[in-house]
């Protein structure tokens, strides 16, 4: 290859941009003829729109500066995607629940709608179509707050496996809690029971979903959108390292997709599979001699919910983890009231749950001080629309910072801390806030979320019940400050840091423990 080849890309993608940039401001101008101003936002550059004053790692904290500066709604532009992000609670319902219509699709996501990475099957992210109605309603009939009552059994063992993985191996705490969190979408799903340790079909999951998210950022998407032609380089192509990840990821994503269902097919053939998602929609596609579209809709969303929930829920724990290392006097306070209602005899369960205000204080702290998923799913307006005053165009990318709306300082005083004091009222009881916008909002609104409550409220209280989180020692016997960072990608969670499961009672064992059970 000669040198000059080499600035075919580069050259290529500028002529693209100026043309796209070109056309763009003439659509837009035929669009909006009467003149409407866009939100306000940070003044574009050419071609490259905002992408140089984006903190890549923390976009939400980037986006949370231009809320403070410019408003509740921000007007932005990721090279030829126009991007308009909501920073606060009000303007989001307003938006995509007043008016979902308008604001219930998704944006073309070029590396997600065309199969590029291997995931154009996720429910997630399918446009607002028959297709993503057929997907919700499988969804519903297993996640239904009615349905996810009978679960509530299954969580409960679950979190006890946790706690015995724990106690007996403490220095792998990250994958118990990442096993954990598969284990019980596993059981929902496919009725699968994996193994405590390097199950198999949970190693293909977690390889192909940690793959896709440390992979499928918005910069990416947004450069892969502006120059579609990019996708069709060799993948030994110098810089061409996102075609190399593509093509690993495909691979894993279909296996994913396969085993697990693979695995409920055989269970139906021999009469042994147990009630989950999948068995009981196959069971009903075969008494209505359903299609293979519907079939195929089967196998989609059930691998949806199960990477979903999987990656947010261990997020989550996560998250919990690290917030009660660094808030000792939080976790005692916790544990004190656990103690209270439960003693040290027996483990809490759901029917404890009403009496563990302080615990429940925690858990809506954990969702809102670093939510799992801090820019949420972005939406995709329909049509072209007028919101007090601001024009936004059709096909604009819809971000709903709930990073801000968590941080937002006149609802949440002093928001970086963890003070979950903020969640009473004056007479001493909850409020009524549940933080449930780290969910979404609208019709795309987790549809999980009922059972993701419930898989992190029965963890949360149980690690609690056992343990005390310590900070680990130095050679010295100091302690040993953790000062986390964070993944970036759809899903933000801390990076591996140090501490300690250290049992409340002394020489607890497990069979102690099971005499809990």
């Amino acid at each position: 290859m000669s040198t000059s080849s080499d600035y075919r890309i580069p050259a290529l993608a500028a002529m693209s941009a100026i043309a796209y940039g070109l056309l763009s401001w003439w659509s837009h101008k035929k669009r909006n003829p009467g003149g409407l101003p866009l939100p306000p936002g940070p003044k574009p550059l050419p071609v490259v729109g905002n992408v140089l004053g984006l903190k890549i790692d923390e976009p939400w904290i980037t986006y949370t500066h231009w809320g403070a500066t410019y408003g509740e709604l921000v007007y932005s532009r990721l090279l030829n995607q126009e991007i308009i992000l909501i920073n606060t609670e009000k303007v989001a319902r307003d938006l995509l629940e007043r008016r979902s219509n308008n604001y219930s699709d998704r944006p073309g996501i070029l590396c997600l709608t065309n199969d590029f990475v291997g995931w154009s099957f996720n429910s997630v992210m399918i446009k607002y179509n028959d297709r993503w109605r057929l997907h919700r309603r499988l969804f519903h009939q297993a996640f239904r707050p009615e349905a996810a009552f009978t679960y509530q059994s299954m969580q409960l063992r679950k979190a006890r496996e946790l706690l015995s993985n724990l106690l007996e191996d403490p220095v792998n705490w990250r994958a118990h809690v990442q096993t954990h969190s598969v284990s019980i979408i596993m059981s929902v799903v496919y009725g699968y029971e994996p193994g405590l340790r390097d199950d198999p079909i949970i190693t293909i999951v977690e390889r192909a979903v940690d793959l896709a998210v440390s992979s499928i950022k918005p910069e990416v998407a947004a450069f892969l959108g502006a120059f579609p032609f990019l996708q069709h380089v060799p993948s030994w192509f110098p810089g061409a390292s996102f075609k190399r990840t593509a093509v690993l990821s495909t691979k894993y994503a279909k296996e994913m997709i396969e085993a697990p269902f693979q695995y409920v097919q055989e269970n139906l053939a021999s009469g042994s599979a147990s009630p989950s998602m999948v068995a009981d929609s196959l069971r009903k596609a075969e008494d209505q001699n359903a299609s293979e579209t519907y079939v195929k809709a089967i196998k989609e969303s059930a691998v949806t919910a199960f990477a979903a929930a999987s990656e947010t829920t261990s997020s989550t724990m996560f998250i919990f983890i690290l917030t009660m290392l660094q808030n000792p006097e939080v976790q005692a306070r916790a544990q004190a009231e656990i103690d209270s209602v439960v003693g040290s005899v027996r483990l809490p369960n759901f029917e404890d749950r009403a009496s563990l205000p302080y615990v429940e204080a925690v858990l809506r702290e954990v969702l809102r001080w670093h939510p799992a998923v801090p820019l949420s799913i972005p939406h995709a307006a329909t049509n072209d629309d007028v919101y007090n005053g601001y024009f936004i165009p059709q096909g604009a990318t819809i971000i709903t910072n709930t990073w801000a709306i968590t941080h937002n300082e006149a609802k949440y005083p002093s928001p970086d801390e963890f003070k979950p004091e903020r969640f009473f009222g004056a007479d001493g009881k909850l409020n009524d806030d549940t933080v449930n916008v780290a969910f979404g909002a609208g019709r795309r609104i987790c549809v999980g979320r009922y059972i993701a409550d419930a898989s992190i409220w029965s963890a949360m209280v149980s690690i609690l019940a056992i343990f005390d989180i310590k900070k680990c020692k130095d050679e010295q016997g100091n302690d040993i400050n953790v000062n986390p960072k964070f993944t970036a990608g759809i899903t933000s969670y801390p990076l591996p840091f140090p501490c300690l499961f250290v049992p409340r009672q002394k020489e607890f064992d497990t069979e102690k423990l099971d005499a809990m059970f």
